[in-house]
Order: C-alpha cells, then sequence, then structure tokens
C-alpha cells in the first residue's frame, strides 16, 4: 500500500495527486494508494482519499504503507522515518500557490542529501521515484533534538 500524505495545510496541493494519479494511469503503481488529502478537494475513483485521518486510523496506515509519499513537511517526514518507511518528498511551491514560501525545498534537499529519503523534483518523474524506491534503504533516522536543547540552554546561561 502507498500512503500520500498532505498535512493540514490551507492551500491546495492538487500537483502531487495528479502525479500520483498519472502514474496509476500508466500502470506504474499497482498498489492500493490511501490519501489523507488534508484541504486539498480532489476526486478519483483510483484512490481512497480522506481529507483528515484520526491519529489511531494515520498511524495504522503509516505502519502498514510500503512507501510514503508526502508534502515535505517535517513532521510527516520524521513520522515516516521513525517508522522505517521509504519517504518521497515533494516540496509544496509558492509559485503555483501551494504554500506562502518555498522552505519545503530547502527541507527535502537537507533530508535527502542525509539519505533519509527520496526527492521528488520534477512530478513528471514520480515513475522514477518509486522505481529507486525499490532499492532505496533509508538512513536509519537520528533525532538531534538533544543537541538543539543543549545549544538553546548553553545559549540561555551564557546571555
Amino acid at each position: 500500500m502507498i500512503l500520500v500524505t498532505l498535512g493540514t495545510q490551507d492551500k491546495s496541493f492538487k500537483r502531487l495527486l495528479e502525479a500520483v494519479e498519472k502514474q496509476i494511469d500508466n500502470g506504474n503503481i499497482k498498489d492500493k494508494v490511501v490519501v489523507q488529502a488534508g484541504l486539498t478537494k480532489y476526486e478519483s475513483d483510483k484512490m481512497e482519499i480522506f481529507d483528515f485521518i484520526p491519529v489511531s486510523k494515520f498511524d495504522d496506515l503509516i505502519k502498514s504503507c510500503d512507501i510514503l509519499i508526502t508534502h515535505a513537511g517535517v513532521g510527516s517526514i520524521i513520522t515516516g522515518l521513525k517508522n522505517h518507511k521509504k519517504v518521497i518528498a515533494a516540496a509544496r511551491l509558492k509559485k503555483y500557490h501551494e504554500h506562502t514560501n518555498d522552505h519545503q525545498l530547502q527541507i527535502v534537499d537537507n533530508f535527502a542529501k542525509s539519505g533519509y529519503i527520496i526527492p521528488l523534483d520534477n512530478f513528471d518523474e514520480l515513475d522514477k521515484a518509486l522505481n529507486k524506491a525499490k532499492k532505496f534503504k533509508p538512513k536509519e533516522y537520528q533525532s538531534n533534538t538533544k543537541n538543539f536543547v543543549k545549544l538553546i540552554k548553553d545559549y540561555i546561561d551564557n546571555n
């Protein structure tokens, strides 16, 4: 099963769902596709689409999916990584009115360069990302929270 998550952003991300549906139509996705669409309105008879999913069901879907295709929200990516999933992440872009700025490009770039995820920069090449996912071994996720807390504590203590 492939889980597609668009987060809770108040802007549409139809572009990603169109890319997924195109790969279903082309026969490159044969798995069941479940979508957490948030506020993105999209209709398809090829995907099971929910606006929002209760946390317990979302957790079950994350655990049972083979691939997580997600917007480049840090929380969504880390949830996939903590559950040892292959994550394909796509940035919401300002020019398509999917976000207020392009900060998700940096998120995708940083996670990809670190070996955690497969970036989806060109939506017409989702098939290539899916093929890469077959052999992709994501780097084991390690939280950096302790380091951030120490940096903040040191800063407070020294100022």
